[in-house]
């Protein structure tokens, strides 16, 4: 008992040393942090009064502008976590590569517009396009080039095309008016005398029209504007998402499209030439965005073929360039019917359609 006793008496008298140690060590500190603190102000009082002279602001204002601009600081780095945490992809994607091989030209890829849409410099360089004069066939040569050059020189994946402007200027019209539609694609049938089709929605989004580039672009460091440009001579830029009927039913706005069209109209007014670019979605996007990565098998790397890619894209030429060809009329009463009268919109007539189209 007597030899637990003193332990304990002797393990109580340890402690308080290591409290009364610790107590003048925390004294210390406390004592030359506060020391610090002064010899850091006095050290720099005479650039910090110069800085404030030269913003005009007094100390005690510079001094708040700089925990504020600390806070905001924290604040970035904070959504930058949660951004990570909940979208690892996305964030570890959108993180600029330190590698100088990759980094982007000044204004490569600045969008003064909330358009979704990809910037077109961030495909095309344009900065040599404009320090060079280039025609419009050479543009269009450019950009064929550029996307039969993808997927490791096949091109799978990618739809390409250009477009005289005054041809997109009469479609565009239609679009806005119609902005919906259905088209068909055939598919095989166990049945000889039975054909089969898969139909797609097609939703078109209009987005603002981007200002024609210019040389000051991409200088670096940047020109400052001297006004707020007014509006641009371009045409709006367009998108066109195709999306399988029985997934838009099933997920409606979740639903995944198979194809985005994107009509570029930023040389529209510089060299009179619309610049479309189709896009297939990879199956490995579908296959990440379903609950189980095992629910739907896709053959091969893209949702769509090539083949029934450009059957979906010469169906917006069919169905929304209104002209005098063969069939027009009957081409145009469907798009209207659809919107405008559902009760007298026959699917049989769509369907014969189709088989132009294929």
């Amino acid at each position: 008992m007597l030899l637990v006793g003193r332990t304990r008496l002797l393990t109580f008298k340890t402690s308080s040393r290591q409290a009364q140690v610790v107590c003048h060590a925390c004294r210390a500190r406390a004592l030359h942090d506060s020391r610090s603190a002064v010899d850091y102000t006095s050290k720099y009082a005479d650039k910090l009064q110069r800085r404030a002279q030269k913003e005009g602001a007094s100390l005690e204002e510079l001094r708040a502008r700089v925990k504020e601009q600390q806070k905001a600081q924290a604040k970035e780095r904070l959504a930058a976590a949660a951004l990570a945490k909940a979208h690892p992809a996305q964030a570890s994607s959108s993180t600029p590569s330190s590698s100088p091989s990759k980094e982007k030209l000044p204004g490569a890829s600045v969008r003064k517009d909330s358009s979704p849409v990809k910037p077109l410099s961030s495909i095309l360089n344009l900065q040599r396009i404009l320090e060079t004069p280039h025609t419009s066939q050479q543009v269009s040569a450019l950009w064929t080039t550029y996307h039969a050059s993808r997927s490791g020189g096949t091109g799978r994946g990618f739809l390409c095309a250009s477009i005289p402007v005054d041809i997109y200027t009469k479609l565009l019209p239609v679009a806005q008016t119609y902005p919906m539609f259905v088209v068909p694609v055939p598919r095989a049938s166990d049945k000889e005398e039975e054909k089969g089709y898969e139909f797609y929605i097609m939703q078109w989004g209009m987005h603002d029209a981007p200002h024609p580039p210019s040389p000051e672009h991409f200088s670096f460091p940047p020109k400052p504007q001297s006004s707020t440009p007014g509006p641009s001579p371009n045409p709006r830029t367009a998108t066109v998402l195709f999306t399988p009927l029985m997934e838009y039913k099933l997920r409606e706005t979740f639903a995944t499209p198979y194809l985005v069209l994107t009509f570029y109209t930023d040389l529209a007014h510089s060299h009179g030439v619309v610049l479309l670019r189709g896009e297939i979605t990879p199956a490995v996007a579908k296959a990440a965005s379903l609950p189980s990565a095992n629910a739907i098998q896709h053959s091969g790397e893209f949702l769509l073929n090539q083949q029934d890619a450009q059957l979906l894209a010469i169906g917006v030429q069919k169905f929304y360039l209104w002209n005098d060809g063969e069939g027009n009329n009957e081409r145009v009463e469907l798009l209207r019917a659809f919107h405008e009268r559902p009760d007298d919109f026959k699917w049989e007539e769509l369907l014969k359609h189709a088989e132009i189209i294929a």
